[in-house]
């Protein structure tokens, strides 16, 4: 009976998740079939090719919001608040570390950033037009983003910890960024803004926000609400400076 039940809550569970993502993508569809049919006035090509790789991601969209319901927003708060309970300031620290490179290591976005910027440096005589090269150069940003995302996120946890005011320490943050864009060399500060918006995706956001949620939630004096939110913008914000640093360096 119970497991009877348990499966009927997954179904309706899942059920709930893919109509969302239908109406989520259904704004999408609407313009795109407007500008098709009604702007361009051609018929859509490959139809059926197109309607099978909208199924696709509708699928898996709901399946990528369902684990996320299901697995890491659980876990992740879990975890914080079993580390804050742990009182180990130390090992949660490390944690929010290892969790921040982690998840923006294996980032899709950040992959792909990393692999075009090295063979436009390539072509642009910044580095040696050579795939050990660019291998390298894309090797060093990834590992550059990532080293700030845990920074960044080791940052946010203090400010939990400490009670310290998030506008402060973002002001302080967009100064050095203005002051390092103004002598970092100009062909890596575009990548740098870039590296710092790809890193708040797919793997990186449910975990990060789980891990501030729970941690706020743990910690007697702290609201989820004002407290638990805001590391995501650390992790945006420090590789544009680290990014731009790695620049000067290779530069």
């Amino acid at each position: 009976m119970d497991d009877d039940y348990l499966m009927t809550r997954q179904l309706l569970v899942f059920f709930h998740a893919l109509i969302g993502s239908c109406k989520d993508l259904l704004p999408i569809i609407l313009v795109i079939a407007f500008f098709q049919f009604a702007v361009l006035q051609q018929p859509m090509p490959n139809i059926l090719d197109i309607l099978l790789g909208l199924l696709l991601v509708v699928l898996g969209l709901t399946f990528f919001i369902y684990g996320l319901e299901m697995g890491l927003f659980p876990i992740g708060e879990s975890m914080a608040q079993a580390f804050a309970k742990k009182g180990s300031i130390v090992w949660l620290v490390t944690f929010a570390f290892c969790l921040g490179f982690g998840t923006t290591v294996a980032e899709p976005a950040l992959i792909a950033v990393a692999e075009e910027a090295a063979k436009v440096a390539a072509s642009g005589n910044i580095i040696e037009n050579t795939l050990a090269a660019q291998l390298e150069y894309a090797n060093g940003l990834r590992y550059t983003v990532a080293f700030a995302v845990g920074l960044a996120i080791v940052i946010g946890v203090l400010r939990i910890l400490r009670g310290w005011p998030i506008h402060y320490l973002i002001i302080s943050g967009y100064i050095l960024v203005v002051i390092f864009t103004s002598i970092a060399p100009k062909w890596i500060i575009g990548i740098a803004y870039d590296s710092g918006g790809v890193t708040t995706s797919t793997i990186t956001v449910p975990l990060v926000t789980a891990l501030g949620v729970g941690l706020a939630s743990a910690i007697k004096g702290r609201n989820p609400m004002i407290d638990g939110f805001g590391l995501i913008a650390f992790a945006s914000l420090t590789p544009i400076i680290f990014v731009m640093l790695y620049g000067m360096f290779i530069g």
